[in-house]
């Protein structure tokens, strides 16, 4: 019998929305600050995923794909219904989450181990090897508001990668870097992902991706589950529907 590593029931996750006038402008003169409206972004999202599988999430921009993501990984409660991890460990590989500006390269790399779970020690024995993939040389222990957009990137890269967890939760970023970190980049996370016991979700644009690596697919459409099932029966009718 198959055992869920993901159960998502009944999600609903909102924003605050201010309209009409700035943040600056309701803290200059409170008593004109209009009244706060709230949108809707995720709209009770229920789904299951078993150990083992792989989630492709589509939808166009602003249905709800990457804020489902991050309540799934923990960065912030769903307003209502529950999401269970069953006890697995998790990561989000998503840039520009996690990172602390003003640390090293070497000191997020700690710091982002921690906030996954693992020890001081186990993030020890991984770190040649984070540095060594992450292609940074002495830029490691410089501060990361000094890194490009692509050294950014493949330190969270080469930090989820290296720092296996039994759950991955992949937000656009399976190809990163440069050209050569690209090739370097896809081949280790194929490798990740093929491991029968890591449950994976991955949201992208990119169909043919979604195509050779998923199993399922979740489409969303504002907020909504508009179509679940395997890859062969979804992704079909959401190109479809995107052309």
């Amino acid at each position: 019998m198959s055992k869920s590593a993901i159960s998502v029931k009944d999600v609903k996750i909102q924003y605050r929305v201010m309209n009409k006038m700035s943040l600056l402008k309701a803290l200059l003169n409170p008593k004109k600050f209009s009244k706060t409206e709230y949108f809707e972004a995720v709209k009770g999202v229920s789904f299951e995923v078993e150990k083992g599988k792989i989630l492709g999430i589509v939808g166009k921009n602003g249905s709800g794909k990457s804020t489902l993501l991050r309540a799934i990984a923990g960065i912030f409660s769903p307003d209502e219904g529950s999401i269970d991890l069953h006890g697995h460990s998790i990561s989000l590989l998503s840039i520009g989450v996690g990172f602390q500006n003003a640390l090293s390269g070497r000191e997020n790399i700690f710091l982002s181990g921690m906030l996954l779970g693992f020890s001081k020690e186990q993030i020890d024995e991984k770190l040649d090897e984070i540095i060594e993939f992450s292609e940074l040389g002495d830029f490691i222990d410089r501060p990361v508001k000094t890194y490009s957009s692509g050294m950014h990137s493949k330190l969270a890269f080469s930090i989820t990668a290296i720092l296996e967890t039994e759950i991955m939760l992949i937000d656009e970023v399976l190809s990163v870097g440069d050209a050569k970190f690209k090739k370097k980049s896809y081949a280790k996370m194929k490798s990740l992902i093929d491991n029968e016991d890591r449950t994976v979700i991955i949201v992208s644009h990119s169909s043919e991706t979604l195509n050779k690596l998923c199993d399922n697919i979740l489409w969303l459409h504002d907020g909504e589950i508009k179509m679940l099932g395997t890859t062969s029966e979804v992704l079909p009718k959401y190109d479809e529907f995107m052309s």
